[in-house]
């Protein structure tokens, strides 16, 4: 069943498995057939933008083969053309935005830009349809399973923090995060969010949409989802200091040459626990995001647990999975790849 369920989540929940040929190959011409240093994260955003924003005008259905005809039409001649300085089956920016112009309207481009007409990775035409739109549109094609937690004891569990990521401002950051909608923003190349819920943060849950293979070009796309089943922040220091104390202890015991979650005197402010779905690609787990100040500047980082995973995951894991997992949350520093980092890039603004 768990390995039934794990191939069922490859690709995304809104295209069909027609179409995932054709969705890969626009996001390689987008993006992960560019150099490295050709390489600006905000074109992919916008180009799966462009795919979440297609899904929205024909929806409630999946994306299907049929589909690529409207983006032939749309990118095809600036493909198959190439613009000065560009190999030829890149898509620029700008081919981006004409495309999309063609596509949707000339409205595209500058909707993209206007935080009231964007959320939830689609770009709407104006604010009255964006208010008007129900996520709860796309949880119907996820299929939920239920929650996964981990269940084994501490000791065989695997218990994990990330680097810390400092950010130019909490009040922020706690803004950003909360805005669910606008999770998609923070998209890395390996990596994206998506809210499914018309909810706050705490219940929300995010179909998280991972890429393997990135760095050779050659993407593959699974998907798994997680629930935000903890929320604690400053409004009850009660809690959340509990919170932090049984993380500690917890990281202490288990934890292998692991550091301590907060350095010695660092004020938290928020922490909240993903809890994943069944199918998840890290199998029983749980992540968690966690706010905190020290010596002045404020930092976020990520601390994980997760049993023992089947065979199946585990080759995986070993495989494609364990560097992407790391790369996401902030290892390296590599900011094209984490999530964390390109949320301080855009508080930073």
């Amino acid at each position: 069943r768990e390995r039934a369920q794990f191939a069922r989540l490859s690709g995304s929940s809104i295209a069909g498995i027609d179409a995932a040929g054709w969705i890969t190959d626009f996001l390689n011409a987008a993006y992960y057939r560019r150099s490295a240093r050709s390489r600006e994260v905000d074109d992919l955003r916008l180009a799966s933008a462009i795919v979440t924003t297609h899904w929205h005008c024909v929806e409630p259905r999946r994306l299907r083969a049929t589909d690529v005809l409207a983006f032939h039409r749309a990118f095809g001649r600036a493909r198959l053309g190439g613009r000065a300085g560009s190999p030829r089956g890149i898509l620029t920016r700008t081919d981006l935005l004409e495309g999309a112009a063609d596509l949707f309207g000339d409205w595209f481009g500058e909707a993209y830009l206007d935080d009231e007409r964007r959320g939830w990775g689609i770009v709407f035409a104006s604010a009255h349809q964006k208010r008007g739109y129900r996520p709860e549109r796309r949880l119907k094609l996820a299929r939920l399973d239920e929650l996964t937690p981990p269940a084994a004891a501490g000791a065989e569990q695997t218990w994990q923090t990330y680097p810390p990521v400092a950010v130019a401002s909490a009040e922020r950051v706690l803004d950003a995060l909360t805005r669910t909608e606008t999770w998609p923003d923070y998209a890395s190349e390996i990596g994206r969010f998506t809210p499914l819920r018309a909810a706050p943060l705490e219940g929300q849950t995010f179909e998280i949409e991972v890429a393997a293979g990135t760095a050779a070009g050659r993407p593959v796309f699974q998907r798994g989802y997680v629930s935000v089943t903890r929320l604690v922040t400053a409004e009850d220091p009660v809690a959340l200091e509990a919170y932090f104390d049984e993380l500690e202890d917890g990281m202490a015991r288990f934890g292998r040459d692991q550091p301590r979650v907060l350095p010695a005197g660092a004020q938290p402010l928020l922490g909240l626990d993903l809890t994943t779905h069944r199918g998840h690609f890290l199998g029983r787990a749980m992540n968690r995001l966690l706010l905190y100040t020290d010596e002045g500047r404020a930092y976020l980082r990520a601390a994980g647990t997760w049993d023992p995973m089947a065979w199946h995951l585990d080759q995986v894991f070993r495989r494609a999975g364990r560097d992407a997992q790391h790369a996401f949350w902030g290892e390296g520093g590599i900011e094209r790849e984490s999530m964390l980092h390109q949320l301080a890039l855009r508080v930073a603004r």
